[in-house]
């Protein structure tokens, strides 16, 4: 078995001169980008579901018009099914959009402001905080895996 090595790995000390509030703007701009992957996958789960729906609706369609209501039916199915979501857009072209745009730029920034201030590294405040808060010596609370 390995040697059990205290302290983070050098991807996640900071670099020597590195400020408190660096480390905290990072943390800070790092928790807010988990915000937007996380309202990315929202986006993902919006997309999905309406196509889902979208996808149910023939069979509505077909019910209707087995059940006798073939203008229910032929509403259904010309004003709601193959819908546009918003003006000009299925729920694809909205998360391209997403992506390709605000989702871009804040991983652009996020890694531009690591990069220019911190070599790169990521998760610093995390980091730091794993070290606070820790129980040195106690299984289960090892700062990282033990080398090989």
């Amino acid at each position: 078995m390995g040697q059990q090595v205290d302290g983070p790995d050098r991807a996640h000390r900071r670099p020597d001169g590195v400020s408190d509030a660096t480390v905290e703007a990072l943390g800070k701009l790092s928790e807010a980008l988990e915000c937007v992957e996380r309202a990315r996958g929202h986006l993902y789960e919006l997309h999905q579901l309406i196509g889902h729906a979208d996808l149910m609706l023939d069979e509505a369609v077909e019910r209707f018009r087995a059940a006798g209501h073939p203008t229910i039916a032929e509403r259904i199915d010309r004003d709601l099914l193959g819908r546009n979501v918003i003006a000009g857009r299925w729920t694809f072209q909205i998360v391209e959009d997403f992506d390709d745009g605000y989702h871009a730029l804040f991983r652009e920034v996020d890694r531009q402001a690591r990069d220019e201030l911190v070599g790169g590294r990521r998760h610093l405040y995390e980091a730091e905080m794993k070290e606070r808060r820790r129980s040195r010596g106690r299984p289960g609370h090892e700062a990282r895996p033990a080398e090989r």
